[in-house]
């Protein structure tokens, strides 16, 4: 959980009536939301409410939009940066659904990425320690850092691997985009002790995207967000997921289906992630 002496020594992403649209359609209709290191924050909602059109828009994928409102992180604006810019600054996505990269090894990916975002070359004697000591707290094989970037890689794997990148590029703010596709048990445990060692450092703050509470059952939110239609329509702690658990999103006038209890625990939907 966040205190209020981190909150004033980390991190603030403050996002004010953010707006977007895709090709003239309007998606996202005025979002507030501030999200400060140390702090995990859950956004819930049905399939197509615009969930990750906010993760999207905030990364600065050129498909969508921004029609009005502000993203700014430390002050900055983010909305005038470019996609690099933003990795640099501190904002890290994982995609639900990411491109393979043949020829390009999960290790040379992962020290670029590290140089990038750290202004220097990590030296390669501490790099290949900290990659190493990365992978076995995540349970990876040592021979998957030479396997060219999520090609031919499992649900489990993906998101192995974009976890790693998580705790080797340590950025102020993660926003995790259905982090729990894909994953069978074993894989969801890692992934989510992964996404706690990060949190509990308190220097990021989490974004969780989900359309379901099994993952919540692993990373405990000190917030959750119900999105619909393409804005916060409720906020609370984790007892509003719970509730949604059991409910559903039919009191917000969306589909009655629950939000975690018909997720099959195998894998679902082969889903992975990268860096934006």
């Amino acid at each position: 959980m966040s205190t209020p002496q981190n909150r004033a020594a980390g991190s603030v992403l403050s996002i004010r009536g953010l707006e977007v649209a895709v090709e003239d359609k309007t998606i996202l209709r005025g979002v507030d939301l501030t999200v400060r290191s140390g702090e995990t924050h859950a956004i819930m909602g049905p399939n197509g409410s615009g969930k990750s059109t906010l993760a999207y828009s905030v990364a600065g994928h050129p498909k969508y939009t921004v029609t009005g409102g502000t993203v700014t992180l430390d002050g900055e604006d983010v909305l005038a940066m470019t996609v690099d810019e933003r990795a640099r600054a501190g904002l890290f996505l994982a995609m639900q659904y990411p491109v393979e990269v043949p020829g390009v090894s999960v290790s040379n990916f992962l020290r670029s990425a590290a140089t990038a975002v750290r202004g220097e070359a990590p030296k390669l004697r501490l790099w290949v320690k900290e990659q190493k000591e990365a992978m076995a707290r995540l349970e990876m094989d040592p021979a998957f850092a030479e396997r060219s970037v999520n090609e031919g890689f499992s649900g489990g794997e993906k998101k192995r691997h974009e976890i790693l990148q998580l705790e080797l590029l340590k950025p102020k703010i993660a926003i995790l985009d259905e982090t729990d596709s894909g994953l069978d048990v074993d894989a969801l445990r890692v992934v989510s002790e992964g996404v706690n060692r990060v949190r509990e450092s308190g220097e990021s703050g989490v974004l969780l995207i989900t359309h379901y509470t099994r993952i919540l059952r692993y990373i405990e939110p000190d917030f959750v967000h119900v999105f619909i239609g393409g804005r916060i329509v409720e906020q609370g702690g984790k007892e509003l997921a719970d509730e949604l658990e059991a409910n559903g999103y039919a009191k917000y006038g969306a589909a009655a289906e629950p939000a975690g209890k018909s997720l099959p625990m195998g894998p679902v939907v082969p889903g992975a992630v990268t860096t934006a």
